[in-house]
């Protein structure tokens, strides 16, 4: 693909106005997201099997996923000082080449014969450490490629960058694993070291970074902001709570075997149905873009995913349950994107990468928690009340939080915020 080629995508993706350079610096910004992305996926569903194979220990499976899991939350206030004092693109660079690298040395263990457990679990805690930096550094550095006017649309197709990501990470992990492990390490390693070179390539006006001392005072500030901000608040623990309670995906395993009896392949389906839902949800707010009624059409789209979820909870047609899964899919990119926007757009640039970094650990965290909290409820409920009372949880969250955040309830449109 020539550099002439490749402007010409970036100018039809985002239609960012002139310099030309900035539609090229995009879609080099939006590759490198799905080629890390991908390989992440790629590479968590290889280190799990692996680690399996070794040592044929479900908790040493779950290990797995703490030591991805940890470093989102012991590294979230570093994460965001780093991402607010020094040059967010090099931040990404370096992420993506270190997983590169870890992806290498997967290969020469697993080739060499010396991949064990604690080797396998320190890949999995570094790989885990450069995605909890990755991520906000990432999220932040959107704004400075994009103007205001396109930022919701350059957000839609981030979005749909990750949903493609969620789609074929797991599954194309999963198909070159049964070819070889040492197949998926080495396909993981050339897209993050193509993704790294991707970064290179991206281009934004300079930015002053300010000397800040690292201090307890800086590391809080962007918590501070947060809940000084109401309409950031508002955003971000609106996402936390609404997933808390619409975790009804947890429950998949459960309605596939006990409800719709479907097997191992109907769970697949219903596994990819709210991804799709989700990314052809993307690909239209990537074309047509909210303009107006912004705070109508956050908590409607909440409202149109409780319904869809309580929908899936009472449905007894596996044809039915894909449809509402796909309606929860592309209703929480509704609210995904709005969300995003209105977080970007309301924090200063001087700290966007702590209020993202304190963003990805509260939606880090309201998905683990929300899979915990279906499972308990579904544990003494059964999984059918536990899906339904979710889904009303969910509308009943967006109602509380229209009562109590009102600067959130009256913004109109991304002018506005």
């Amino acid at each position: 693909m020539t550099i002439h080629s490749i402007e010409k995508v970036g100018a039809y993706l985002v239609h960012i106005e002139k310099p030309m350079i900035r539609q090229t610096s995009f879609l080099f910004y939006w590759m490198g997201q799905i080629l890390s992305s991908t390989s992440f996926q790629m590479l968590s569903v290889a280190i799990g099997w692996q680690m399996y194979s070794v040592t044929h220990d479900a908790f040493s499976l779950g290990f797995v996923g703490l030591a991805q899991f940890l470093p989102m939350i012991l590294l979230t206030l570093v994460v965001g000082h780093a991402a607010d004092r020094f040059d967010r693109r090099l931040i990404v660079f370096i992420c993506r080449l270190v997983e590169g690298l870890i992806a290498i040395l997967l290969l020469v263990g697993n080739i060499a014969g010396w991949l064990g457990r604690e080797e396998i679990l320190i890949a999995a805690a570094v790989l885990g450490a450069c995605r909890a930096f990755e991520g906000p550094s990432s999220a932040a550095l959107l704004p400075q490629l994009v103007s205001k006017q396109f930022l919701q649309k350059a957000i839609a197709w981030s979005t749909s960058g990750s949903q493609v990501s969620q789609i074929l990470g797991p599954s194309l992990g999963g198909l070159l694993y049964a070819i070889s492990g040492s197949f998926v390490y080495s396909v993981s390693a050339v897209a993050l070291f193509l993704a790294t070179l991707f970064t290179v390539f991206i281009r934004m006006e300079p930015v002053e970074r300010k000397t800040e001392p690292v201090t307890l005072e800086s590391l809080f500030k962007g918590l501070v902001f947060v809940f000084k901000h109401r309409v950031i608040l508002g955003t971000i623990s609106l996402d936390l709570f609404a997933v808390l309670l619409g975790g009804a995906t947890a429950l998949l395993p459960i309605f596939s075997q006990d409800i719709l009896h479907t097997g191992p392949w109907g769970l697949g389906l219903m596994r990819t149905a709210p991804a799709i839902g989700a990314l052809l949800m993307s690909f239209y707010l990537a074309t047509f873009p909210i303009k107006r009624a912004f705070s109508a059409a956050l908590f409607s789209a909440l409202g149109v995913f409780g319904l869809a979820t309580m929908l899936f909870a009472i449905s007894t047609n596996l044809y039915l349950s894909l449809f509402a899964l796909m309606v929860i899919g592309g209703s929480d990119v509704i609210s995904v994107v709005i969300r995003s926007s209105l977080v970007q757009l309301q924090t200063p640039d001087e700290m966007r990468g702590r209020v993202n970094a304190v963003n990805s650990l509260f939606i880090g965290t309201s998905n683990q928690l929300g899979e915990f909290e279906s499972g308990m409820v579904a544990g003494f409920l059964g999984a059918v009340p536990a899906a339904f009372i979710g889904g009303l949880g969910t509308i009943v969250i967006a109602g509380l939080w229209m009562y109590l955040f009102p600067p959130l309830r009256r913004i109109r449109s991304l002018s506005e915020s």
